[in-house]
């Protein structure tokens, strides 16, 4: 199947092939076309197959039918958790709409406000943004939203788990409810799968790979190490292997620092990224990997979420992510659209249960390979049998308060005594 069959405009179809891509990926296959069709889509792909251009091209095709943008109004708003993401997203709206007739934005925290503030003034038919900072730009009445036709959650599990559940209540209560609802993730856990359809109308689901999997492109396998041994051993591994690009992940913004630090001290060329640092160093950070000029990246979780590198060789994990999921996104750095890649785990004894929980989740054992001269003194313990996951019902009290909040935040219970509620009814769409 081509672009041109899945019913996208000419303007649109040259501006993807001047990005080389002649083949849909199978998540934008699916999409595009419910998008077009308005339908209120939910779909969960895996990391790297395309989901950004999947609701990019549709959403400017349906966007260039319309009005343009008012001052300060917004027709399309895309929510995403990082800065990072954000400024992808942006990249993406400005590169495939370059020769359609419409405007866009983006606002992130990190950086001054008053220079968003005067942007919006001439509004923004696509307006891509951090929950954060678009509260604070809200409250300053710097955006609106009376002329917003379509919602974008993008990565909306990782903003649950990073606590923008209450930003994200706050602003479903100021958005027009007559809306299209569109929400990407790379996964969906059973209560975030629960929490998304109670938002939309009726959505469209696709899942283009099963939750939680790996690209089989990458090839996964883990080193037991002693936990003082890690900064050695990742540094015998970049040189003896001749690594040019590395892609490492650390449990903690100290943990990444001070790594940096280390391979700095062994003329090893790194930088890090993390919430600590500033927009424009991290903006740096992440140019000068790209180029070539730093060969190591250390980053923490929420940091790294979004990175888009073509052809990443290697991603290792220094500490083990506390949360199974984040061990899929993690990896999913490398092997990006079929390519090649490797995923390695430097892992101690101590990390033995981060260990089994990954492997419960991927459903098989990640190979062990040990590195002459840094055998560890306390032995990494076997991992238990891997048993098929439990399905477990969501807890439906909690999710029930939480989805009524979102869908429908100025519905109150009544006071008093015995008076009864009208049934409420979904408005259309």
């Amino acid at each position: 199947m081509s672009f041109a069959e899945l019913g996208l405009e000419p303007r649109l179809l040259t501006a993807i092939e001047s990005k080389g891509y002649t083949v849909p990926s199978p998540i934008q296959e699916k999409a595009i076309p419910a998008i077009l069709a308005g339908d209120d889509v939910m779909a969960a792909a895996q990391t790297g197959t395309g989901k950004t251009a999947a609701f990019t091209l549709p959403l400017l095709q349906l966007l260039a039918k319309g009005q343009r943008a008012k001052a300060n109004q917004v027709r399309a708003l895309v929510l995403t958790p990082t800065r990072e993401l954000a400024a992808q997203v942006a990249e993406s709206v400005a590169t495939y709409g370059t020769d359609l007739p419409l405007s866009s934005a983006v606002v992130f925290g990190g950086v001054k406000i008053n220079p968003q503030m005067i942007r919006l003034r001439r509004g923004a038919d696509v307006l891509v943004a951090t929950p954060g900072r678009l509260m604070d730009l809200y409250q300053q009445n710097a955006v609106k939203f009376s002329q917003l036709e379509v919602l974008i959650l993008d990565e909306a599990d990782r903003m649950l788990d990073m606590g923008f559940i209450h930003d994200l209540k706050r602003i479903m209560s100021f958005l027009p409810q007559n809306r299209q609802n569109l929400m990407f993730s790379a996964t969906f856990a059973d209560q975030i799968r629960q929490l998304a359809k109670g938002l939309m109308n009726n959505p469209v689901e696709i899942n283009v790979s099963p939750a939680n999997s790996t690209a089989p492109s990458v090839k996964q396998w883990l080193c037991p190490v002693d936990k003082k041994q890690k900064p050695a051993l990742l540094q015998e591994l970049i040189i003896s292997n001749n690594w040019g690009q590395v892609l490492v992940f650390c449990r903690t913004k100290h943990g990444c620092n001070k790594l940096v630090k280390w391979l700095l001290g062994g003329g090893i060329s790194a930088d890090a990224i993390h919430g600590n640092k500033s927009q424009g160093a991290r903006t740096r950070a992440l140019s000068q990997f790209k180029a070539g000029e730093v060969k190591v990246l250390v980053a923490t979780d929420i940091a790294a979420r979004g990175l888009d590198i073509d052809q990443l060789p290697q991603v290792v994990n220094f500490d083990l992510p506390n949360i199974a999921e984040d061990y899929v996104h993690r990896i999913g750095r490398t092997g990006r659209a079929s390519q090649t890649g490797q995923a390695i785990s430097l892992v101690c004894a101590d990390e033995i249960e981060f260990l089994e929980s990954i492997e419960h989740l991927l459903q098989r054992h990640l190979e062990r390979e040990y590195v002459p001269g840094f055998e560890p003194s306390h032995e990494l313990p076997p991992s238990q049998d891997i048993h098929p996951p439990k399905h477990r019902k969501p807890k439906k009290p909690k999710l029930k308060s939480q989805l009524s909040d979102m869908v429908a935040p100025n519905k109150r219970k009544p006071q008093g005594g015995n008076r009864r509620r009208a049934p409420s009814k979904r408005p259309a769409r």
